[in-house]
């Protein structure tokens, strides 16, 4: 039996299919890979997040997006959805289809066990290239912890963790606060660190 060679995209051919598809993919290096769904904590905390970002936001210049805006790492080529972006002032799209935003002052991703490590990893390190970037925010869904990144330098990254329900986190580059206690709302935590 022969393998098959597999087929390779272009980032034109990948958006031409993304645009039409019901299921999300990353693509990096020709590549495309579909996204697995989340948990009920994953959405809470997600929602959680999104909803106390734009309270905070109303009548600003900002803007949060939830996990259905694109996000391109122009120097990279990855193509990805993090949870949650904001901004403030102008968002920068890749085209005129206005869903590819490549000017990211804020992203937020939700762990799981099967993306933990590649979000504090390999995605992380393509995060880091995008010069729009100050804060990268990491949240657990299996126990009380957010990891803040925050920029220092262009290859300085200063982290914060805060593992207490009473902390919360400041995000500088928005001007906003995440109460721990309301991320955290009505998500049920099973494992203790």
């Amino acid at each position: 039996m022969l393998a098959q060679k597999k087929q390779y995209l272009t980032p034109q051919e990948y958006l031409s299919l993304e645009r039409s598809s019901e299921i999300k993919s990353e693509y990096f290096n020709g590549e495309v890979f579909a996204m697995s769904g989340a948990t009920e904590n994953h959405n809470l905390i997600v929602t959680n997040i999104i909803s106390e970002l734009c309270s905070q936001l109303k009548g600003r210049p900002c803007k949060v997006y939830p996990g259905d805006m694109r996000v391109k790492v122009s120097q990279t080529g990855l193509y990805t959805y993090p949870d949650v972006v904001a901004l403030c002032g102008k968002a920068v799209f890749d085209d005129e289809h206005r869903d590819t935003l490549i000017n990211p002052a804020v992203i937020i991703e939700v762990l799981s066990k099967s993306t933990e490590a590649y979000n504090r990893g390999v995605k992380f390190c393509h995060y880091r290239k995008l010069e729009s970037l100050v804060e990268y925010v990491l949240v657990s869904q299996d126990q009380v912890l957010i990891e803040h990144y925050s920029r220092q330098s262009d290859n300085q990254w200063l982290l914060s963790a805060i593992e207490s329900i009473e902390g919360s986190v400041t995000l500088s580059s928005i001007q906003c606060t995440l109460a721990l206690s309301e991320v955290y709302d009505k998500v049920e935590i099973e494992e203790a660190c």
